[in-house]
């Protein structure tokens, strides 16, 4: 993490703005020890506020993804659609904070349009296929299966992030990919227990899913990565609003593809059929989509918050922090089974998520005593002077 730097830069920057008449010393010493723990402590409050945005969007959305299907859902593409069509609720959030204040005092330099709305479009047709294989995994894989196969997202992206990102390996972060992967390949052996569970399921439908999810997983691993990459190389603007943009825009692009998917492949004609036939009714049909859209941007935003905030990885490590909840309340739900094999993996999961998260709290320890040290050396310097 580059926290501790940037508090520093932040609070030579505040000092060097205070009133020249002030020649007092003691003000600017305590402004150096005090300023950089409240801008710490709001950094905690939004890192916290991400936090919660993805664990409560991603169970919610996923049990609803679930529930669609098992009501009588059955348009890949109407699932596809309600991951990216959220996006509208993001605008009143991006007229309010289009003027924010920002960190640091040096403006960013203005991003050609054109380059901005290659980016979007590229974002907005992965986002596209990512929310395909996604869909088709969560039709042909219980709820337990999909969630914790979603957890090698932390593992492919700590390899984009090494290559794109230059996130540095420890053997806290190498213990957490081992164990993620093992988890996956223990699920994949478990494709005979959950033939004969409730859900039905052929080998074939089973390896469908199975394998489109995993490539859901790298293939977002790789968007998150992208995205962490284009904030510091291409838009360099430290505002909300650019986590906003970079949610709406492809959002706006991925729904669109989507449109055109659903009328090209000739699924609009079901719907109507699907409407009638749901099981719970036309109001419950249309509150699952509407909840599905809202929940899948809300835990978006989190998502970018995160990799605004931290990194890319670190997004991922807190999206699997829903492993333990998803599995437990599909259970509950939706009747999936919890046999011996998917407790191994959801234990080895966990077990990876959490060799990550104190990789991260000794990086924070870290971080804390070099800026301590930095506001030792500051005061010194003054009572020096």
């Amino acid at each position: 993490m580059e926290i501790a730097r940037e508090l520093r830069l932040q609070t030579r920057v505040d000092d060097h703005g205070q009133n020249p008449d002030t020649n007092t010393s003691q003000p600017s010493a305590s402004n150096r020890i005090s300023l950089p723990k409240l801008i710490h402590y709001k950094w905690w409050l939004r890192v916290t506020i991400y936090i919660v945005f993805i664990l409560a969007g991603q169970s919610a959305a996923t049990l609803l993804g679930r529930l669609y299907y098992d009501k009588g859902g059955n348009s890949k593409w109407m699932a596809t659609i309600v991951q990216s069509a959220g996006f509208p609720v993001l605008i009143p959030l991006l007229l309010f904070f289009s003027s924010p204040l920002k960190l640091t005092t040096t403006q960013p330099k203005k991003v050609k349009l054109s380059s901005l709305a290659f980016l979007y479009l590229f974002f907005g047709l992965i986002l596209t296929g990512d929310n395909m294989m996604y869909s088709y995994g969560l039709l042909y894989l219980p709820v337990s299966t999909y969630s914790l196969l979603c957890a090698t997202q932390l593992a492919f992206n700590a390899l984009f992030s090494f290559f794109l990102n230059s996130q540095k390996f420890t053997p806290f972060i190498l213990n957490s990919l081992v164990l993620l992967t093992a988890s996956a390949s223990l699920l994949a052996l478990n494709s005979n227990s959950d033939e004969n569970s409730s859900t039905k399921l052929s080998k074939r439908k089973y390896a469908i899913g199975f394998l489109t999810t995993l490539g859901a997983s790298a293939t977002y691993s790789l968007y998150l990565s992208l995205v962490q990459l284009s904030f510091q190389k291409i838009i360099k603007a430290e505002t909300f609003s650019s986590v906003l943009n970079m949610q709406i825009y492809p959002s706006f692009v991925a729904t669109c593809a989507c449109i055109v998917g659903l009328f090209a492949s000739g699924e609009w004609r079901g719907l109507g059929k699907e409407v009638k036939e749901y099981q719970k009714g036309t109001v419950s049909y249309v509150m699952t989509l509407v909840w599905t859209a809202l929940t899948w941007q809300i835990c978006s935003v989190g998502l970018l918050g995160l990799i605004f905030e931290v990194s890319s990885l670190f997004s991922d490590v807190i999206s699997t922090l829903s492993l333990p909840v998803i599995p437990i309340l599909a259970v509950i739900f939706f009747h999936d089974r919890m046999n011996g094999l998917k407790a191994m993996a959801m234990l080895l999961a966990i077990w990876g998520f959490l060799s990550y998260i104190y990789q991260h709290y000794l990086d924070d320890l870290k971080s804390k005593a070099e800026q301590s040290n930095s506001g030792e050396i500051s005061g010194r310097t003054v009572e020096v002077c």
